[in-house]
């Protein structure tokens, strides 16, 4: 295998690792899983959290990008909108490295675990954005798979999940940015046009069950193909987990998507 730190920008936190499987490519290329870390979009925690699942994936032959990004805290300019401007750019620097590493970029999902997995979803809905909105690009996904993710901005608000921190993010309230949570919010975004699949414990207690069932009967409801996966007695942490039956689930459709 092969780990590479690659920035994709010039700013602190623009960066990230591309892990690429040994061997000779598929013909059109490898497959490609855009990692996102979760850590309620605070400086403190990093891609670090997801080096396990990114080692895991080129095993099964697949190609991780493990992104990093501006996040709130020590890092400057983290938030709205350079969180979002930075996992925009991180996902379309894979066409500058497409033809050297041999992905394919007709087969890109997202990944991401709690508030990574808010970035994974929204990443899905940008070609709904405009072109001068923040993270706005044109590599389309094949799919997004959030685990345990803050699906729906306005909820996570309402519920004061990660301590309030859903203001910090987005720089107030949806009462007070009612035109940044309509960019930013995944659930503001629906429908996609992209498979969606949570996975979500019923033993969670940083991110309520309730906000994924919430944000699949949305998606359905506009049209989305969605799906939500509970694993009973699943917490946190257990989904970034290889070892883990909770990884397990996931790898299922993740191989579902990438086909």
């Amino acid at each position: 295998m092969s780990r590479e730190r690659v920035d994709y920008g010039r700013r602190h936190g623009q960066h990230g690792d591309l892990w690429v499987p040994d061997g000779p490519a598929p013909e059109l290329g490898w497959p490609v899983v855009v990692v996102l870390h979760g850590g309620f979009w605070r400086a403190m925690y990093t891609k670090s959290l997801m080096t396990p699942m990114s080692a895991d994936m080129i095993d099964r032959g697949w190609a991780a990008w493990n992104l990093e990004y501006r996040r709130i805290g020590t890092i400057p300019s983290g938030g709205w909108p350079g969180t979002f401007d930075d996992v925009g750019a991180g996902i379309d620097h894979l066409a500058t490295m497409a033809g050297e590493h041999r992905l394919d970029l007709g087969r890109v999902v997202t990944v991401g675990h709690s508030a990574g997995g808010h970035l994974a979803l929204w990443a899905a809905g940008r070609a709904k954005l405009a072109a001068d909105a923040p993270g706005a690009g044109n590599l389309l996904l094949r799919g997004a798979v959030g685990l345990a993710p803050v699906a729906d901005l306005v909820e996570a608000n309402r519920l004061g999940l990660g301590g309030g921190v859903v203001p910090r993010l987005m720089g107030g309230t949806p009462e007070q940015h009612p035109e940044r949570y309509a960019v930013g919010d995944p659930a503001k975004l629906l429908p996609m046009g992209v498979p969606q699949v949570l996975v979500h414990g019923d033993n969670d207690g940083a991110v309520p069950l309730s906000v994924s069932r919430g944000y699949v009967e949305r998606a359905m409801a506009a049209g989305d193909p969605a799906t939500l996966v509970e694993l009973p007695g699943v917490g946190h942490m257990e989904l970034i987990d290889p070892a883990s039956q909770a990884w397990s689930a996931t790898v299922v459709h993740l191989r579902r998507l990438l086909a």
